[in-house]
């Protein structure tokens, strides 16, 4: 009893001093910019005059919904009353209500309570759902927002984000008196503190990972930096390597080690095993004195220059070249202008999940209407810069369930230390995007789809997607939510290259790019040139087991050239700076 005791005191004293933090930290909250946490009034108004025209036109239509969902609300709690008025604390029949890994639980099924919560829950969620399945009046875009922001109402109010409400939480505060609470509390804290007074849970434990000790151990060098990049070469592993060296340019949104997270799914190291002179561009992590820094700077301070300085290194005079995400729509933007230009120091590109065509936006339509980007630019304008923690929150909340209000409950109610993953800690490292680039990509790429369009004016040429005309191999992932499959091969199809070879993996934006042949994993599809439509290519291609990535290793040799004695990183003129992963790699920058 004397030791319960102690427990109790020992918790409510940490209690007083955590909300005195929480407190602290809530204060320190910035007031933000309204429009980048929701849409705006125009969206509301549209949506209400819907429901509003359709309440006068067919009023039968809306009775008939509203009947069905409260019979059913009636008809749920009659049955739960009926079995709390007996006694029974296990339901006599279980539901057959649909699997829902939230609702794991077995008191879910078996006791009226929960399971009451439960039923009412998902027959509120169907029936707002059908609501706005059935809203007519509204444009396309205008009702794929409507959807998006009425799932995240509907994800927000699940029983399971609330304690009284779930049954895993309030069972480990009985188990663990209270302490797990406790540990949420801190749980939450900590997180408010580290960013200033914002919520967005920690999904890995920061600790247990430090890049270059246990991420991005490939052996390199850094051979060339400027304020842009650091330029990483890696030491081979095999006597002999193809003469032209490959290229990658990561995204500047995450940091490059996702393509080396660990030695045995590292695709860095599994492109220098095979015989490759590798190059890596690591990109700088802006603070606000790159606010006027854009594309332009990107491609000459960036591409081009890395381009020229691999070239000086190997004494080459071409490259091929990788380009992941929105990197991939920038070296296709660098290839047109190379080609503008009569240079032809790129002898193949190959695209990571690569969009070029945005005329559809895919799950990301509900974040590129003006109201959003409109917060945006007056976001960058004050800052100079596009803070990390709004692009991490965009894409959590694209997958609202796994990456926020699971998370949540398990940190904050649960009291649960956040896993040792890598990929999600590589997910949480996060870098800032200048001003000036924000702007140009969600206004001149997202929305006018200027490179796909009527061109995209950079750096003095009006650039077009079919001014890349040089050999080709695009990646897509069947499940990319980022970059959808179909939007990225619509983009492959406009390029003007005559060879054009197309891969779709299975999986999603990084599961199916990081899918070393060792796991034998994932499958792919491989086929014809990439032309006509989708459906029509992914109907002729051939389903093949297992990563692509000896496939393109065999395409890539073939316009790699000859044999050569392997090099070691850096030359006299470009001596070695820096061990790999370098020095861009591990700065952070504070907001």
């Amino acid at each position: 009893m004397g030791e319960n005791l102690d427990r109790l005191n020992q918790n409510l004293a940490r209690i007083e001093d955590l909300s005195k933090r929480l407190v602290a930290a809530l204060s320190a909250r910035k007031p933000g910019d309204a429009g980048l946490s929701g849409p705006g009034q125009d969206l509301y108004l549209k949506a209400g005059m819907a429901m509003w025209q359709e309440m006068l036109t067919n009023p039968a239509k809306l009775m008939e919904q509203q009947v069905q969902y409260w019979g059913q609300a009636l008809t749920h709690y009659a049955e739960v009353q009926k079995e709390l008025a007996q006694g029974h604390l296990v339901l006599q029949e279980e539901d057959d209500l649909p699997s829902d890994k939230r609702f794991s639980n077995p008191l879910w099924k078996t006791h009226p309570y929960f399971n009451f919560i439960k039923r009412q829950y998902l027959t509120s969620a169907q029936a707002m759902q059908k609501a706005v399945d059935e809203l007519e009046g509204l444009t396309p875009r205008d009702k794929k927002r409507v959807e998006f922001f009425a799932s995240q109402i509907i994800d927000l109010f699940s029983p399971t984000n609330y304690l009284a409400t779930n049954p895993d939480a309030l069972e480990k505060a009985v188990e663990t008196e209270g302490e797990s609470l406790v540990k949420g509390l801190e749980n939450l804290v900590r997180d408010l503190e580290a960013r200033h007074g914002e919520i967005l849970p920690t999904l890995a434990d920061p600790t247990a990972f430090h890049v270059g000790e246990n991420l991005a151990t490939a052996k390199g060098s850094v051979v060339f930096r400027n304020a842009m990049m650091e330029l990483i070469q890696y030491a081979p592993t095999t006597e002999t390597v193809h003469q032209t060296p490959l290229l990658i340019f990561p995204p500047w949104i995450n940091r490059f080690y996702i393509l080396d997270l660990k030695p045995q799914n590292s695709l860095i190291q599994w492109i220098v095993d095979q015989g490759y002179t590798l190059f890596v561009v690591s990109w700088k992590n802006p603070d606000a004195s790159y606010a006027d820094t854009g594309f332009e700077t990107y491609i000459e301070d960036g591409y081009l220059k890395a381009i020229d300085t691999v070239c000086e290194i190997t004494g080459e005079t071409q490259i091929n070249a990788v380009g992941y995400c929105v990197a991939g729509t920038t070296l296709a933007l660098t290839l047109a202008l190379k080609a503008k230009r009569g240079q032809s120091r790129v002898k193949s590109a190959t695209f990571f999940t690569t969009l070029t065509d945005f005329i559809d936006q895919g799950e990301f339509t509900p974040f590129l209407d003006d109201d959003f980007v409109a917060a945006i630019e007056r976001q960058v304008e004050e800052t100079g810069y596009l803070d990390s923690y709004y692009m991490s929150k965009t894409f959590s909340y694209l997958r609202a369930k796994d990456l926020v209000y699971g998370p949540a409950v398990r940190s904050y109610m649960m009291g649960e230390a956040p896993p040792a993953f890598d990929l999600l800690f590589w997910n949480g490292d996060s870098t800032n995007l200048p001003g000036k680039m924000t702007v140009q990509y969600l206004r001149g790429l997202c929305q006018k789809n200027g490179f796909a369009g009527d061109g995209f004016d950079l750096m003095g040429e009006k650039l077009h997607v079919s001014d890349v005309t040089l050999p080709i191999c695009a990646i897509a992932c069947e499940t990319d939510h980022i970059a959808a499959w179909k939007d990225s091969f619509r983009g492959i199809v406009q390029m003007g290259s005559r060879d054009k070879t197309f891969i779709l993996s299975e999986s999603g934006h990084i599961a199916g790019i990081v899918n070393p042949p060792s796991k034998k994993k994932y499958g792919h599809w491989r086929g014809p040139e990439a032309i006509g439509t989708p459906a029509l290519w992914k109907e002729a291609a051939a389903y093949h087991e297992g990563s692509w990535w000896p496939f393109w290793d065999g395409w890539l040799s073939a316009r790699s050239g000859e044999k050569v004695p392997a090099r070691t990183p850096g030359t006299k003129e470009f001596p070695v700076l820096a061990s790999a992963p370098g020095t861009y790699v591990r700065e952070k920058v504070e907001g």
